[in-house]
């Protein structure tokens, strides 16, 4: 199957943040311009994070892993679920993504769709993961009783102008 061809102009359709599942504005309202690389010219204005901003998503994060939270208390099948469904989400907009990814960045389109297709592998694999619990007894010295407990675990990481995408 070949690579999808590339949208010319593809249309922005958020520019919010994304914060407690929700897309809001920066609690500052302020927004900054976001530059299209090879024309210099301004593609669309996007909020502008600020600490207030940070906090309030670490708050969430923090919210969301809390004992018997919903998230905490999601079935491990059920979060491989919803990771298989990002990732299918992802490939049905991928030409839409990676032309996004083009437009911001200036990176060539097919480095931005064979990203996009490492990323939606990453999620597959650790969609597989979520629910086969496993660790390891490790022996020490005392009364004590040591072990690892291996589990998927995402933080979401989008950085402007440095291609990640995961």
């Amino acid at each position: 199957m070949g690579k999808p061809a590339p949208i010319k102009n593809p249309e922005v359709k958020v520019t919010q943040l994304f914060i407690n599942n929700e897309f809001v504005n920066a609690e500052s309202g302020k927004v900054f311009p976001t530059i299209n690389p090879c024309t210099g010219d301004k593609i669309i204005d996007v909020q502008e994070a600020d600490k207030a901003d940070v906090d309030k998503a670490v708050s969430a994060a923090k919210a969301a892993f809390k004992l018997g939270s919903p998230w905490r208390r999601t079935d491990a099948s059920q979060r491989g679920r919803l990771l298989n469904k990002l990732a299918d989400l992802m490939e049905e907009d991928i030409a839409y993504i990676g032309s996004l990814e083009t437009l911001d960045n200036g990176k060539p389109y097919s480095t931005a769709i064979g990203d996009l297709e490492f990323c939606i592998k990453v999620m597959r694999y650790y969609a597989g993961w979520s629910d086969k619990y496993h660790g390891k007894s490790i022996p020490v010295d005392g009364n004590f009783f040591c072990y690892t407990r291996l589990f998927a675990a995402w933080i979401c990481n989008v950085r402007r102008g440095s291609y990640a995408i995961d």
